[in-house]
């Protein structure tokens, strides 16, 4: 039997079109804040978060396909939640690899073991998107634009999103294209640091994606910083409110709207994703005790004493 998760406000005001979450959902960082230190032999971290929120984005298959067993599982775990869905990010080697203008760098068997993970999830009508992200480097120019094109032609089955970080990509007949061609455009908040692309509000295609990097312009050009650096950031309640209406507007324009966080590091992302989904929907969540202690601000989103604070794990 399923239930309605204790931390399911998105769908409250929103009619479940509205889905708040994290990119990943497993880092060490995240134990003893985010997830207890002490766990029981079927603890799941997957079903924990379930329990926040109602979606996450998939990051290892960025890395490496998934196997059809692993998604079979996170199915599993993320039951109790009938409204949650996965996001996905396309595997680099189809995303990085350049083509001459009749070759593409990757074969037909690598799309098929980029689909064979996602397949369950998609039958299971918890796939929501596939995403496609690149990164600054990525102008737009006409080869670029192929490479894109075609890549959106192998995966045409899907709802996808395409992450472009340089500000060429943001202009008119982009936009159209991406419309005809029913893909979504990701507005993504990151560092202003040269050409990079500013906060855009775009709906295109049947849905709006928002992706957080945060603000840490220090780290995050850096070659010799690793991924925490880059990404460590806390975003403020004032920085978090200013996105509502950008959101809330995008959400008259499209059928739904995720919400995706990507400062990972020492459970930000998870303190921001549950700011800004009680500043969209005004419903109270549980938050773990030691979140609680390393983010005050998460007081005023507390439901009560946490009466059910051990239930959540």
């Amino acid at each position: 039997m399923t239930h309605t998760p204790q931390n399911s406000s998105a769908g409250t005001a929103y009619g479940h079109s509205l889905f708040v979450g994290t990119t990943g959902w497993s880092y060490p960082s995240w134990n003893d804040l985010v997830y207890p230190a002490r766990r029981s032999k079927n603890f799941s971290e997957l079903a924990a978060i379930s329990k926040f929120f109602d979606v996450v984005e998939i990051n290892s298959t960025y890395y490496h396909p998934q196997s059809a067993s692993a998604s079979q599982q996170w199915l599993a775990q993320v039951e109790a939640n009938p409204h949650f869905r996965f996001t996905a990010r396309i595997w680099q080697k189809l995303v990085l690899e350049k083509f001459s203008a009749s070759r593409t760098g990757y074969s037909q068997t690598d799309i098929a073991l980029a689909k064979r993970g996602m397949q369950p999830l998609l039958e299971a009508g918890r796939l929501g998107v596939l995403l496609t992200a690149f990164p600054q480097s990525f102008h737009y120019i006409n080869g670029n634009r192929d490479r894109l094109f075609r890549l959106f032609e192998a995966f045409q089955e899907y709802l996808l999103v395409v992450e472009v970080r340089h500000q060429s990509w943001h202009q008119p007949e982009v936009l159209a294209e991406l419309n005809r061609r029913g893909v979504g455009f990701a507005n993504i908040d990151q560092p202003q640091i040269g050409q990079a692309l500013g906060f855009t509000v775009v709906t295109t295609g049947r849905l709006a994606y928002f992706r957080f990097h945060g603000r840490n312009q220090q780290q995050w050009l850096n070659k010799d910083a690793g991924v925490d650096e880059r990404y460590d950031y806390l975003y403020s309640p004032t920085e978090l409110a200013s996105f509502v209406a950008p959101i809330q507007n995008a959400l008259r324009q499209a059928e739904s709207a995720y919400v995706i966080f990507n400062n990972h590091p020492a459970g930000q992302a998870v303190a921001n994703a549950l700011q800004l989904q009680f500043d969209m929907t005004g419903t109270k969540v549980n938050v773990p005790e030691k979140l609680l202690r390393a983010h005050p601000d998460l007081v005023r989103l507390r439901l009560g004493a946490n009466p059910q604070q051990a239930d959540l794990f």
